[in-house]
C-alpha cells in the first residue's frame, strides 16, 4: 500500500471510530481494552455496535502500524519531510 493509500483508510477508519465514541461517550482506546479483557456489553443492543468498534479500531491499529513502517522506509532514502509531503490541491 502506498502512504497516500494508508493515509486515506486511517482518516476513514478514525471517522468511524469518532461515531462510536460520540455514541458511547469513551474513547475508543478506553473500550478496546475492555473488550479485549472480555467485558460484556451492558444492553444486547449494543453487541454489535461493540463487534464491528473493535474491529475497526484493530485496523485501525494496523493501518497506524503500515503508516509507520512506510514512513521508515521512505525516510531511508531521505531522512526528512522532503520525501514524504505530497500537497495535493
Amino acid at each position: 500500500m502506498k502512504l497516500d493509500d494508508i493515509l486515506a483508510d486511517i482518516h476513514a477508519l478514525e471517522e468511524e471510530l469518532l461515531g462510536f465514541e460520540r455514541k458511547y461517550g469513551i474513547r475508543s482506546e478506553t473500550f478496546y481494552a475492555a473488550y479485549v479483557s472480555g467485558e460484556e456489553p451492558e444492553d444486547e443492543s449494543w453487541v454489535l455496535d461493540f463487534g464491528e468498534w473493535a474491529s475497526v479500531y484493530k485496523t485501525w491499529l494496523t493501518r497506524q502500524a503500515d503508516y509507520r513502517n512506510e514512513v521508515q522506509q521512505l525516510q531511508q532514502h531521505a531522512p526528512s519531510l522532503e520525501g514524504l509531503i505530497r500537497v495535493t490541491v
